[in-house]
């Protein structure tokens, strides 16, 4: 009897070792060179991550940790404090999440080392609303503030998870960067886009996911997530704190255990090329 529990244990085990690298193969994408560090390798030592709401930073805590250690000063913006967000789990009155999730953001903006972070009280979806020649010019303003040599937005065309609010501050970055490279401010030289793995958001995204595959550009750097920081991230951000294990149906350590990779597709504005 024993005999046959040690197979079933140990067939136990094979599945689900196999389960685990099914999904660290779809949470890949061989498109990407490995760096260590994002900011190390393209030499940047400013970063400017500019985000549309409260917990977008989570995409980017390799990118942010792995600068910070190198020396690197950090700042963020984030263009609306999240008031519209379902909460998982409840945490506070409707009516005041937005408080609640500004909150969030700066305390995790503080333990990821971020130096210096502006939370602005947009509404929570409503960006694409707002006049495209207003946010760029706040955005420009902040890029001349914090002097980045590499910006950290979305992709415009998709906004890593469609989200219309990504894709609006996305494109906002683009303009401001450019509408400062033809004043000729202090444009950076860099910008970095995050992006999701494209085997994850075909297989695991439905129609969202093939939306944002088919948008989004191919990475040209992969560099370690920081599992820990991402962990902790999300119970800082205690009003999505199940976020992504309802998402991806595990816990959230796991799927970070499994997604333990950042993927980013990186332009020199300098050469106006992909940075390979």
């Amino acid at each position: 009897m024993l005999w046959v529990m040690g197979i079933a244990a140990a067939l136990a085990v094979l599945a689900a070792t196999a389960v685990f690298l099914r999904y660290r193969f779809l949470f890949d994408d061989p498109a990407a060179r490995r760096v260590r560090s994002v900011a190390g390798d393209v030499g940047a030592k400013r970063i400017l991550a500019v985000f549309a709401h409260p917990d977008d930073e989570q995409l980017i805590n390799g990118l942010l940790t792995s600068a910070k250690a190198e020396g690197a000063y950090l700042a963020m913006v984030t263009a609306t404090p999240g008031d519209a967000g379902t909460q998982s789990p409840v945490v506070c009155r409707q009516s005041e999440l937005g408080i609640i999730r500004k909150a969030e953001a700066l305390k995790n903006g503080f333990a990821l080392g971020i130096d210096d972070q502006e939370v602005w009280d947009y509404r929570d979806g409503g960006l694409p609303d707002v006049p495209v020649d207003e946010l760029v010019a706040r955005v420009a303003d902040a890029i001349k503030r914090y002097r980045p040599d590499l910006v950290v937005a979305f992709w415009p065309a998709s906004g890593a998870t469609g989200h219309k609010d990504h894709m609006r501050m996305g494109l906002v970055a683009e303009q401001a960067i450019e509408r400062l490279r033809v004043e000729g401010g202090a444009a950076p030289r860099f910008v970095a886009y995050p992006l999701i793995s494209r085997r994850s958001l075909l297989k695991l995204g439905r129609r969202t996911g093939k939306f944002v595959a088919e948008n989004q550009p191919l990475p040209t750097h992969s560099t370690p997530g920081n599992t820990a920081s991402k962990v902790r991230g999300w119970q800082i951000h205690a009003a999505q704190a199940n976020y992504v294990a309802k998402a991806y149906k595990m816990p959230t350590r796991l799927l970070y255990m499994i997604w333990d990779k950042e993927f980013y597709a990186v332009r020199d504005l300098e050469t106006g090329q992909w940075k390979n």
